[in-house]
């Protein structure tokens, strides 16, 4: 089963020609979850991407809970937090010096929890797989926030909205990251941008990040 905070949300089932390397992967993430936390092998997340299938299953403790299935172990991926947000500030250490590290840290861990408990969701309707993209791609999130960083803001909200515009076929959302100041309650705030596009079956992003000041 799939469990959110110790309650099981979904039953894996994986079939086709590649049911046997999917649960060859959900093996690797079984070990890596009774690891010790400090161990480099723990996985403290993971992202499993599937197809709701329509049926539902009785567990031991009497839960009925829906059947998802997975196409593929594509998409399939296991973490732990400070290894991700470690890994994503080493890609863009580079590119924003002026940023604090630490600060960096703090605020991308704050991203990640916020969405991981404030925002959770079952991750079955477009507008929150597309949160829950924008929370497993960490490497942008730390681009986004190493800029609003460097330039002394905190997060302030975390908004997804429909694409006005978008590829055929597609199913586009905007991820807004808004940051303050949290010194000067009077200066604009800070408004990052990314789409991503949820119509296949592995959520990807379009274009750049942008950013714009906003009074509100």
């Amino acid at each position: 089963t799939l469990n959110m905070e110790l309650t099981p949300i979904y039953a894996v089932e994986a079939v086709g020609s590649f049911a046997r390397d999917v649960y060859e992967v959900l093996q690797q993430l079984l070990a890596g979850e009774v690891e010790a936390e400090d161990s480099e092998e723990y996985i403290e997340r993971v992202s499993i991407p599937g197809k709701l299938t329509g049926r539902t299953v009785r567990l031991f403790s009497g839960q009925v809970v829906p059947v998802i299935e997975p196409v593929s172990p594509r998409g399939i991926y296991g973490w732990r937090v400070n290894t991700l947000v470690g890994s994503a500030l080493e890609a863009v250490r580079g590119e924003q010096a002026e940023a604090d590290d630490e600060q960096m840290r703090r605020s991308l861990s704050s991203f990640l929890n916020r969405v991981y408990y404030d925002l959770r969701n079952l991750g079955q309707t477009s507008q929150d797989r597309a949160l829950n993209f924008a929370a497993t791609n960490a490497f942008q999130a730390a681009q986004t926030f190493s800029t609003a960083v460097a330039a002394g803001m905190e997060l302030d909200s975390i908004a997804v909205t429909k694409s006005p515009f978008c590829r055929m076929d597609s199913d586009c959302w905007d991820v807004q990251l808004k940051f303050f100041d949290p010194e000067n309650n009077r200066r604009a705030k800070k408004v990052f941008r990314f789409t991503i596009d949820v119509s296949d079956f592995i959520p990807v992003t379009l274009g750049e990040v942008r950013s714009w000041s906003s009074p509100y």
